[in-house]
């Protein structure tokens, strides 16, 4: 047995623990760069109490999903503001900008250098400048990942610059956060989650820590995600889901992920659909065809006893099948009203290259069986 486990410096948890974050950052540096999405006076209450501890701050808007040319905008920026820290608080678009923007703060080069598959893959050589993590939803993780994902309009395609360097100096995580987010976000973020809770405990990959957090992970999704989407002000089943999106983000940086998020990339890189509904409209399709490939080619496989057990701890059934979870995803998808991925403007003839590129994506290397052509054509064929 042989594994390694990264995350975080520090991560703090609770509602009302934001408030934490402007004694943190200064012992970090005087100059910050506040990364926020396109809400941008949601950040209002914390630049307030950073200007009140001493800490100057520059605002930098990301309106929607990080590409090379916002990053190297935002790059631009910082380095002409002397930024000495950088503090995200959003969504996982907002969190993955101020990732990659601290680590470019920290070394020279363009984005490129360091993205995989589009670019030289490089890892950046030094550790970033400190940098802050503030979820205001409960989805990507993004928060105590190694990895910032940003879009290239250029190769029609997402990729990720990762690095153990790009760890979150410190994470903060509070749920009171989350109570705003409408009931589609809701929906789609949500789902990401449970997809990074299931992709890392099947993966080739999985370990004993994090299995831990994939099952306590899934065990609260379960439960939460519905009562979130019925009741966007259920403030215990947001700490459940908020707990749920960082476990799972703690468990797909060190035991990976699988097809779902290697159809992911290409698709949020090709059409203009979110992460969080591309996983969602996929998540249900994969398993079952993952699960019909373990039992034809390999029925002795531990994933597929992890299939049964991702069934027993999503339906609460004891005896369920593998089978039984991907019907209950399939089924709470419908409640969750989860478009298909036609609703992006994907069509027929689009299947084919977005199979060839998520074939390429590091993401596929940790599913728990190498697929072929026409399994991976079936899951974006039925998720369209």
């Amino acid at each position: 047995m042989r594994f390694e486990f990264a995350t975080a410096t520090r991560i703090v948890f609770g509602a009302g623990s934001v408030r934490d974050v402007a004694p943190a950052a200064v012992g970090l540096g005087r100059r910050a760069l506040a990364v926020t999405g396109a809400a941008t006076d949601r950040a209002d209450p914390l630049v307030a109490d950073l200007a009140a501890a001493g800490v100057a701050c520059l605002s930098f808007a990301v309106a929607g999903e990080p590409t090379v040319d916002l990053i190297r905008r935002g790059a631009a920026f910082a380095r002409a503001e002397r930024c000495d820290q950088v503090i995200a608080m959003g969504g996982g678009s907002a969190l993955d900008a101020g990732k990659a923007l601290a680590a470019l703060l920290a070394n020279s080069g363009d984005p490129l250098d360091y993205l995989e598959v589009i670019g030289r893959g490089q890892s950046p050589p030094c550790p970033s400048v400190p940098f802050i993590a503030i979820p205001t939803t409960a989805g990507t993780g993004s928060e105590v990942t190694r990895n910032a994902v940003l879009g290239s309009t250029e190769h029609r395609v997402k990729a990720s610059l990762r690095s153990a360097g790009l760890l979150p100096r410190l994470s903060v995580v509070d749920p009171e956060l989350t109570l705003g987010v409408p009931r589609p976000v809701t929906a789609a973020t949500g789902l990401d989650a449970l997809t990074q809770l299931i992709e890392p405990y099947v993966s080739v990959r999985a370990n004993p820590l994090t299995d831990g957090f994939c099952v306590e992970g899934m065990r609260r999704a379960a439960a939460a995600l519905p009562r979130c989407w019925e009741d966007g002000g259920d403030r215990e089943a947001r700490a459940s889901m908020s707990l749920a999106a960082l476990l799972g983000g703690l468990a797909l940086t060190n035991a990976g992920l699988g097809v779902v998020h290697g159809f992911a990339a290409p698709i949020g890189g090709m059409f203009s659909a979110p992460h969080g509904a591309a996983c969602a409209a996929v998540l249900p399709h994969a398993m079952a065809v993952n699960v019909q490939a373990l039992r034809e080619r390999a029925p002795e496989s531990p994933a597929l006893r992890r299939y049964q057990e991702v069934a027993r701890l999503l339906t609460g059934r004891p005896s369920a099948e593998a089978e039984a979870g991907v019907e209950w995803v399939a089924e709470l998808c419908r409640k969750l009203e989860i478009p298909p991925l036609r609703a992006y403007g994907i069509r027929d003839e689009d299947i084919s290259e977005l199979v060839e590129k998520a074939a390429q994506t590091n993401s596929m290397k940790g599913n728990p069986i190498a697929l072929t052509g026409e399994e991976l054509r079936q899951i974006a064929g039925r998720a369209r």
